[in-house]
């Protein structure tokens, strides 16, 4: 992997690897810190205090050995020396308020960096979601953001640091004899070949590394939840699982080695610059000593000097690759924000307020597709998925397992939150109804066939590729997400609850919601009994997803949330297939308050519900092929009776059975 031997080939990189510094980059990088122009300003006028009072010690050794030895003077050699205690103590005072400051400026820019990185995930579509992996986004909140801030506590401050004190040093050394400082800077040339070459190194390892945790941070998000872990036994897989993680950490292992090993060969090369620079200067000065140009203390106080000077001239020489170093970090995090957000807002997006619940679908096309083919082209988004990093499985498919092709339904991928496939160009293709206030409406068909993708389209989870949709007369594109989502409430088929108490997790429907509110949406989702015999009530901790729940409990859970939210569109995916008879009736009597005097679109997979329903949609291909009544389809002996004859038909012999 890294060619040659020895120490040598921890060294290795590649022309490609060169550093890249844009000035739009360090702009941006500037408008994050523009907000603590002050702190900032503090900081370089500590840091010039701190580089002034760090020329003062050569120049007390020089009067030590000068004036105070040179002349027996004791007084002086007491002044001398109180000053070479109360130097390091002023500088060490002002050295903490130089680190408050920046530290106060770095954990205030990672913060606003946070905020600005979740902020934007929080406005990206669903189709974002679906098709990223999580452990990446983790990664670029976590780690990157890290990594930005030491640029800023760091790589900034150190560079401005070493520029001001090479410009400090290299006055009082010319003022000194200018002859020695030409003398120490003939060596500086040898310094350039392997700082290069060793900074390169470490910005690659620092790219590798960055990387390697994004893909740790991937597993670990993976296959440490309840879903995950599930998974990874009923398949035993946890072997497998635990030596990929191993290689993982066998690689940052590797990669830690080659970083101490590149620094200790940059502390070597620095040692041995640094000892020929004062070799020579301490042999060309005890030349001009014998001749009588100066004193034995200007020498001792140069070579101080000297070794103050190679280390920032060093840095300096190799700031180029150090900065693009550092910014590798701030690269990655604004990749993620310059991710255009799909579904956004327009400037003059109205307010929903008091609607009826009058739906309409005008010649509405959607097509997964279309964003896939732009997001391949985008190579942040390629990473995010983690495309750079497929690897097939043992039979030479596709990791997702999905067979030579590896594709899915486009439907079943919705519902099991996957990263949507789809088999046809369009999930849905001229697509148009009409939606009364208060109606239901249930949806029916074959397993793919795009009703899921309808109720998606309804909350504007994803914008109609062609045509538009209506609530009230307002297309959903001139409404406010934010109002719309408050009179839209979907109950998905796949529930999810959040790893905390059944109070916070219906409060999230309502935060001002009382105790009482919450009983009554509770009794009517007829989970309130349950939840008083819970060992803290409402306040009990549901675990991860709600996984200490079972199906039924947690459906009628989040039945509840949606009354709680008390919304006037019901949009609902009957999820009934799983569940025993008890906890299919008790939701089947929770919904009929929920759907009451709503406007309700269910995917339905009940008869009872098809049989209330005002309009039956019967949805295949993509396309609305049959509407109508029970009766009225029934008639017409087309897909809906084949259904009703091999789907429901066994239903209504069982409900007439237990008559």
């Amino acid at each position: 992997m890294h060619g040659g031997g020895g120490w040598w080939r921890y060294i290795q990189y590649d022309e490609k690897d060169k550093t890249n510094i844009s000035l739009p980059l360090l702009k941006r990088v500037a408008q994050f810190a523009r907000p603590y122009a002050l702190q900032l300003t503090l900081l370089l006028f500590a840091i010039f205090v701190s580089s002034l009072i760090g020329l003062i010690p050569p120049l007390l050794y020089r009067g030590i050995i000068d004036d105070a030895l040179g002349k027996n003077n004791l007084q002086l050699l007491i002044y001398y020396s109180l000053g070479l205690v109360a130097i390091p103590l002023l500088d060490g005072l002002i050295g903490m308020g130089q680190r408050y400051l920046s530290s106060r400026v770095g954990e205030s820019v990672i913060a606003d960096l946070r905020k600005a990185l979740y902020a934007h995930m929080q406005q990206m579509s669903l189709r974002f979601f679906t098709n990223v992996k999580t452990g990446e986004l983790i990664s670029r909140l976590d780690n990157d953001v890290i990594g930005a801030q030491r640029a800023v506590t760091g790589t900034f401050i150190s560079i401005i640091t070493n520029a001001v004190n090479v410009v400090l040093i290299l006055g009082v050394m010319i003022a000194l004899d200018w002859r020695l400082t030409a003398l120490a800077l003939i060596i500086f040339p040898l310094f350039l070949l392997p700082a290069r070459r060793i900074g390169l190194t470490l910005r690659k390892l620092v790219k590798e590394q960055y990387q390697l945790n994004a893909e740790l941070d991937s597993q670990l998000s993976e296959t440490l939840n309840v879903s995950g872990a599930l998974l990874t036994k009923l398949f035993a897989r946890q072997k497998y699982e635990v030596k990929k993680f191993g290689d993982y950490s066998e690689k940052l292992a590797d990669i830690g080695v080659r970083q101490s090993i590149v620094g200790r060969v940059l502390f070597l090369i620095l040692g041995l610059v640094a000892a020929m620079g004062t070799a020579m200067v301490y042999f060309g000065g005890g030349v001009l000593v014998f001749q009588g140009a100066f004193t034995v203390g200007t020498i001792i106080a140069f070579a101080a000097y000297l070794a103050q000077l190679y280390g920032p001239i060093t840095a300096l020489i190799n700031s180029r690759v150090d900065l693009a170093t550092s910014l590798v970090s701030f690269e990655r995090v604004f990749e993620t924000l310059n991710i255009p957000v799909e579904i956004q807002d327009k400037p003059d997006a109205v307010e929903l307020k008091n609607i009826q619940g009058n739906l309409r679908f005008e010649n509405v096309s959607f097509s997964y597709l279309a964003k896939d083919e732009h997001e391949n082209q985008n190579p942040y988004m390629r990473e995010l998925m983690g495309e750079p990093h497929f690897h097939p499985n043992a039979n030479g498919n596709g990791a997702n397992g999905n067979g030579a092709n590896g594709h899915v339904h486009a439907e079943d991928a919705e519902e099991h939150s996957a990263r949507i496939v789809p088999t046809r160009r369009w999930a849905l293709e001229n697509v148009s109804l009409d939606i009364r206030a208060g109606q239901l409406v249930a949806l029916v068909g074959p397993s793919g066939a795009g009703k899921t993708t309808i109720t998606y389209l309804i909350p504007r989870l994803y914008d109609p590729t062609e045509g538009r949709i209506l609530v009230d007369e307002h297309d959903l594109r001139d409404v406010t997400q934010e109002s719309l989502a408050h009179h839209v409430g979907m109950v998905t088929q796949e529930t999810y609850l959040f790893h905390d108490t059944v109070r916070a997790n219906l409060l999230y429907a309502k935060q001002d919601a009382t105790q009482a509110e919450m009983e009554v949406a509770a009794r009517a989702a007829n989970i309130h009994d349950f939840i008083s015999k819970l060992p803290k009530g409402y306040d009990t901790v549901v675990g991860e997803r709600g996984y200490r729940l079972s199906g039924g409990e947690k459906q009628r859970v989040a039945i509840a949330r949606v009354i709680l939210k008390n919304p006037r569109i019901l949009v609902l995916d009957e999820a009934t297939s799983s569940l025993d008879s008890e906890s299919e009736a008790l939701i089947q009597d929770a919904l009929k308050p929920l759907m009451h005097n709503r406007t309700s679109v269910v995917i339905a997979h009940r008869l009872s519900t098809i049989l209330a329903a005002d309009v039956i949609l019967v949805v295949d291909g993509g396309r609305i092929v049959e509407r109508g009544t029970h009766a009225e389809l029934l008639e017409q002996d087309g897909l809906y009776a084949r259904l009703y004859r091999t789907q429901f038909r066994e239903q209504l012999r069982v409900q007439d059975a237990n008559v």
